[in-house]
C-alpha cells in the first residue's frame, strides 16, 4: 500500500516538473502559429487593399453608360427608317447576314458596325447624291441583336456579354466588375478577322492604368475575347504552332517555353527571337535572342515575360505579324493577324 502511495507521489511530482515546460513550449509554438497566421491575413489585406485601388482607377477611367444611338448595327437588327422630306420613303428593313438594308430607291445600303447615326449620316447621303436636295434620316432601333463580346479569366464577372455600344477596354472590363485578386496585370483581346483568323493584342494595365497611357486603352470590337490571365504567366507569340499565355508553374528556361506552345512553325527563324521583360522598377527590357547560344536557350522566364519567335520571309507563306509599339514607343503591344 505504502508503495503505491509513493509511486503516486513520484508521478504527481514528475508531472508537476514536466508540464510547466510542455505548457511553455505549447504556447511558444501557439504564438508562432498566430504571428505565421497574422502576417498571413496582413499580406492577404495588402493584396486586397491593392487590388481594390486598381479597380477604382479602373471603373473611374471608364464610361460604360450606353447611348441607344450608339448601338453598333448588326445583322438581324430591325431598323425604322424616316426620311423626313419624302413621307413615300419611310420604311422598316432589318439587316441581312451580310450586314446591308434594303431601302426604297437605294436598294441594298451597308450599315453593318455603324451605329444609328452613323447610318443616318450615309443613308442622307445617298439620297442627296441622286434624288433629295436636303435630305434628313432618322433611324430608330426597333429590334437589337446586339453583337457579342467574351469576358474570361480573372475577372470578377466572367461570361458572355451584350455588346450593343462601342467601348473601349477598361469600360468592357468594368463591365465585368473589375479585376480579382489574382489577375496579372496583361489583358490579351482576341479578335477575328474576316477570314476567319484570329489575332491578339496585349496590352499592360499598368502602363495604361498607372501611367495613363491612352493609347493602350483600345477599342473592343463585337465578337472580341478578353482574356485576363492570373499573374505568374509568360506569353509566347510569332511563329509558333500554339501562341499565348502559359502559367509558371516550375522553373523554365526560353526552350521549354517554346515546347510549352507546340514548338516552331514550319516557317520560323529558330535562331532568333525577342523577349520584352518587365523590370522591378517599371521599365521594360526588350532583348534580342539569339538560340543558337546556350546562355540564350537557358534564360530562365520570368512573370510576364512575352516571348517572340520571329519568321523567316522566305518561308513564310500566309502568316504576318508585326510589334505593335504606341507614340515614343513606350508601350508594348502585339497584333498578329492572318496565322
Amino acid at each position: 500500500m505504502k508503495k503505491n502511495y509513493y509511486r503516486i507521489r513520484l508521478i504527481i511530482a514528475a508531472w508537476l516538473l514536466i508540464f510547466p515546460g510542455l505548457w511553455l513550449g505549447c504556447s511558444g509554438s501557439q504564438k508562432k502559429s498566430q504571428n505565421k497566421l497574422a502576417e498571413k491575413y496582413a499580406a492577404e489585406a495588402e493584396k486586397n487593399a491593392e487590388i481594390e485601388r486598381f479597380n477604382k482607377k479602373l471603373f473611374d477611367s471608364s464610361y460604360i453608360d450606353s447611348d441607344p444611338s450608339d448601338f453598333l448595327l448588326g445583322p438581324g437588327d430591325l431598323l425604322h427608317i424616316t426620311v423626313f422630306e419624302a413621307q413615300e420613303l419611310e420604311t422598316k428593313a432589318r439587316v441581312n447576314s451580310r450586314g446591308y438594308v434594303s431601302l426604297p430607291l437605294l436598294g441594298l445600303v451597308q450599315v453593318e458596325d455603324l451605329t444609328a447615326r452613323e447610318a443616318e449620316v450615309t443613308i442622307e447621303e445617298k439620297y442627296r447624291a441622286k434624288y433629295i436636295k436636303d435630305p434628313h434620316v432618322t433611324v430608330f432601333v426597333e429590334e437589337h441583336f446586339s453583337q457579342r463580346i467574351s469576358l474570361v479569366g480573372e475577372v470578377i464577372k466572367p461570361g458572355t456579354y451584350d455588346y450593343p455600344s462601342k467601348m473601349r477596354l477598361l469600360d468592357v472590363l468594368a463591365l465585368g466588375g473589375g479585376l480579382t485578386n489574382e489577375a496579372g496585370r496583361i489583358v490579351q483581346v482576341r479578335r477575328q478577322d474576316k477570314s476567319g483568323e484570329y489575332g491578339m493584342m496585349i496590352v499592360d494595365l499598368d502602363k495604361l492604368i498607372e501611367e495613363g497611357l491612352i493609347d493602350l486603352n483600345v477599342e473592343i470590337n463585337g465578337g472580341d475575347i478578353i482574356f485576363v490571365p492570373r499573374a505568374g504567366v509568360f506569353f509566347v507569340d510569332g511563329a509558333v504552332r500554339r501562341p499565348g499565355s502559359y502559367p509558371i508553374t516550375q522553373e523554365t528556361d526560353i526552350m521549354e517555353a517554346l515546347v510549352s506552345a507546340g514548338g516552331f512553325q514550319s516557317y520560323a527563324n529558330r535562331s532568333q527571337a525577342t523577349l520584352v521583360r518587365y523590370m522591378e522598377d517599371g521599365r521594360r527590357e526588350v532583348k534580342e535572342l539569339d538560340l543558337q547560344k546556350i546562355e540564350d536557350k537557358e534564360i530562365t522566364v520570368k512573370d510576364r515575360d512575352v516571348i517572340i519567335v520571329k519568321s523567316n520571309i522566305l518561308k513564310q507563306v500566309a502568316t504576318s505579324f508585326r510589334i505593335w509599339l504606341t507614340p515614343g514607343g513606350v508601350a508594348f503591344g502585339i497584333y498578329e493577324v492572318g496565322r
